[in-house]
């Protein structure tokens, strides 16, 4: 009886798809960028939020968040105002994927984003497991330096503070900028750090590298 049990159960094992015994990871579309001068066009981004079944204006507030610059979609390209490399792209992307898509049960990409009241859940449809959406911070500093005190910088001024001072962004400081104008970028001395906010005026001395 237990022979014939076993030999069934082999059977039934030799039937079963590839799929379900073996999971290839969910591979991300490359990013296709292309460089215009300080300009990072992003070409096929809407191609990389259908593979991950997420709207794009969502994964582009989350780039625009991590990279620290500032962007925008045109059609099925996101650009973004500063100079990026694909691997930079690629590894915001992942962290994108790792927090709203892939499920941490199985790991698979067939998850949908509920909210409940105040919290956002991830729901997978392949396993049934759901998890809590934690954003992670994974600002790093490849993009450039360390803001500090005496440092020059290239910043994009990005809006006018209520002292009419301009207002630019470096990772999560905001820097206020005496003279300078909305939608220009400039080079700016930071003279002082304060917290999350920064301060300096525009020169002509080199970046600091």
């Amino acid at each position: 009886m237990a022979d014939d049990y076993l030999e069934l159960l082999d059977r039934a094992k030799e039937t079963l798809p590839e799929t379900i015994e073996k999971h290839e990871r969910f591979k991300i579309p490359e990013p296709d960028i292309l460089q215009e001068g300080k300009i990072t066009v992003l070409r096929n981004f809407v191609d990389i939020t259908d593979s991950l079944r997420r709207e794009p204006e969502h994964m582009l507030q989350f780039l625009l968040r991590e990279m620290g610059a500032p962007g925008n979609l045109e059609g099925r390209r996101a650009v973004f105002k500063a100079k990026l490399s694909a691997s930079q792209l690629m590894e915001r992307i992942e962290n994108y994927s790792d927090t709203f898509v892939v499920c941490s049960e199985c790991g698979r990409p067939d998850t949908r984003m509920v909210k409940d009241g105040r919290i956002m859940t991830l729901e997978c449809d392949a396993c049934g497991a759901h998890r809590p959406v934690h954003v992670r911070r994974t600002i790093k500093s490849d993009l450039s330096n360390q803001l500090r005190e005496g440092g020059v910088y290239e910043l994009f001024i990005q809006d006018v503070g209520k002292k009419g001072d301009g207002v630019a962004k470096f990772n999560n400081r905001v820097i206020f900028v005496p003279g300078a104008v909305k939608g220009t970028r400039v080079k700016v001395k930071v003279t002082k750090i304060s917290g999350s906010t920064a301060y300096g005026m525009v020169t002509q001395e080199p970046v600091t590298q």
